[in-house]
């Protein structure tokens, strides 16, 4: 019970509770996203990887439905778990960093990340990076683990090294983007002399070959479809237009990666970079902050240049700030430095030392030396810009859960704004006609829809997995659709104002009905119009 009388438990606890009670809300309250959709529907056609992304996500979905049947609980249950093993994760590190005063610095990190829209958005989201997030944080922690061991012994822990080559592996089995944590890893050991040597050890190449092996599905997968998903990602990052300097784009992903990781965390960050020219002498955190530097630097600088000339989205740097938060609460106490970055990440670390470990207050002024302070004693004159922080969080959190579970926020803007948001809402009115029409047509009729969106969300509210979408994107909907064995088949079509009934889909039917118009009204407010369509004769 000591724990909770400490001022810091008590600051964070009740924005702690919120947060939850906001989660239970979205998890157990709210319709699917259109893209939380889709990638449910990935997990009930089984296959080696997917047109969009790669497959483990959708293996998970397929898996707990299977098991647990179909429900907004069960689409986010895996959430729940892999958000369970990330804190624990999170638990082990800051274990790592300060000891037996782990508990206090482990609240301020957790609530320091929670209060992140952009983690508070992709842990909660059953997407694939709640995942991603998860696997790469394992597989970064256990790297500096084996490189902590090699600086002890001159051989270092096998387990660890091939540990992190199969979280890794996971890693890219959720997102390509996990390549960064890979790249981060290589250029600490580039930069600094000590680890020169195992870039000549087979066990790197042994590790290394591990995680490619986790790649051989998506090989597969890309070999019999004519590698349309590598086609897709060189596609998506060339700018075809011809080169020039995107100085807006740059800008922006810089605006906006700041304003989703919180302007409080970020500058928390410059607190802790700006001590980088500061001597940190503790070997046994060497390896934890080289790391850190090395994956943070690379992928940030990364996608800035990206987006000088294509486009990078903010959240595609989520991994850059993972090992970031651990050190971040060092920020917020009172009286000292920011325990530093070693001076050191392309030199040799000095003699062998603990992160000192402070019991009392007492303890701290007797050791004017120590780089970490004493968290007992409580949050600084940084508490208001700590709470200025959980506020932002919070306000952010709360509005999302509105937004997706109450009355999308664009309904106080014009009509046409946001369509994706608007099509949260009305499902189980849209699924209901739309059954009554196939019914009417006969059992051998099928539902489409005009994009993979509305196809995904219909499919999820009438639990069938063979709604299709026939549009002018690529999808993944491409891979399942066969023509020959739907022709001669009736058909209803749904369409929005965001993507209308084209002439094109027309055509492919001996003759179609006007169009039945249906709108979604939530509240008073008008969320939406969908149009209905019946087609005879499926010419394909």
């Amino acid at each position: 019970m000591h724990l909770f009388k400490s001022p810091i438990v008590k600051a964070i606890l009740p924005t702690l509770m919120l947060f939850l009670l906001l989660r239970l809300v979205f998890w157990l309250n709210t319709f699917p996203n259109p893209d939380e959709a889709y990638y449910w529907l990935w997990g009930q056609h089984p296959d080696f990887s997917y047109y969009d992304h790669p497959p483990f996500q959708a293996w998970i979905q397929g898996l707990f439905t299977k098991l647990l049947g179909q429900s907004f609980f069960t689409l986010r249950l895996p959430n729940l778990m892999s958000n369970g093993i990330f804190f624990y994760t999170y638990y082990q590190i800051t274990q790592y960093l300060y000891g037996k005063n782990r508990m206090y610095y482990f609240g301020v990190a957790i609530a320091l990340l929670i209060a992140s829209p952009l983690y508070f958005l992709f842990l909660s989201l059953a997407w694939h990076d709640h995942w991603l997030i998860t696997f790469s944080l394992i597989a970064a922690f256990q790297f500096i683990q084996f490189l902590d061991s090699y600086t002890s012994d001159g051989k270092g822990n096998s387990k660890r090294l091939y540990a992190a080559a199969i979280a890794l592996g996971l890693a890219l089995l959720c997102k390509y983007n996990a390549i960064f944590v890979g790249i981060g890893c290589l250029a600490t050991m580039v930069a600094n002399k000590q680890w020169h040597k195992l870039l000549r050890d087979r066990r790197l190449y042994l590790a290394v070959l591990i995680t490619v092996c986790f790649l051989l599905p998506i090989l597969i997968w890309n070999i019999t479809n004519d590698f349309q998903s590598f086609r897709y990602y060189s596609d998506r990052s060339i700018d075809n237009t011809g080169f020039r300097l995107k100085i807006g784009e740059m800008l922006g992903f810089i605006a906006f990666s700041i304003l989703m990781l919180s302007p409080i965390n970020v500058w928390a960050i410059v607190q802790s970079l700006r001590t980088s020219t500061k001597p940190f002498t503790n070997e046994n955190t060497l390896a934890y902050h080289a790391v850190t530097f090395w994956i943070f630097t690379t992928s940030t600088l990364t996608l800035i240049i990206v987006s000088l000339v294509s486009t990078a989205l903010y959240y595609w740097n989520i991994l850059a700030y993972l090992l970031l938060f651990p050190v971040l609460p060092q920020a917020f106490f009172r009286g000292q430095e920011v325990g530093g970055w070693s001076q050191k990440l392309g030199g040799r670390s000095q003699e062998n030392s603990r992160l000192p470990i402070l019991d009392s207050q007492s303890e701290q002024s007797n050791n004017p030396q120590s780089s970490i302070p004493n968290p007992q004693s409580s949050i600084t004159s940084s508490l208001r810009l700590f709470y200025a922080g959980q506020f932002y969080g919070l306000l952010f959190a709360a509005l999302l859960v509105f937004h997706y579970s109450v009355l999308p926020l664009s309904v106080f803007g014009s009509a046409d704004s946001d369509p994706d948001s608007r099509l949260l809402f009305g499902w189980e009115q849209v699924g209901a006609i739309m059954q009554k029409q196939a019914t009417e047509l006969g059992e051998h009729s099928f539902l489409v829809t005009t994009d993979y969106r509305m196809a995904s969300a219909l499919a999820y509210q009438l639990n069938k997995p063979d709604v299709l979408a026939i549009s002018d994107r690529i999808d993944q909907f491409d891979f399942w659709y066969n023509a020959n064995k739907l022709t001669g088949h009736n058909a209803i079509i749904l369409a929005d104002d965001w993507y209308p009934l084209t002439p094109k889909l027309i055509a492919q039917f001996e003759r179609v009905s006007k169009p039945q118009t249906y709108a979604v009204n939530r509240f008073g407010f008008q969320i939406k119009h969908y149009y209905v369509v019946k087609a005879y004769n499926f010419q394909g």
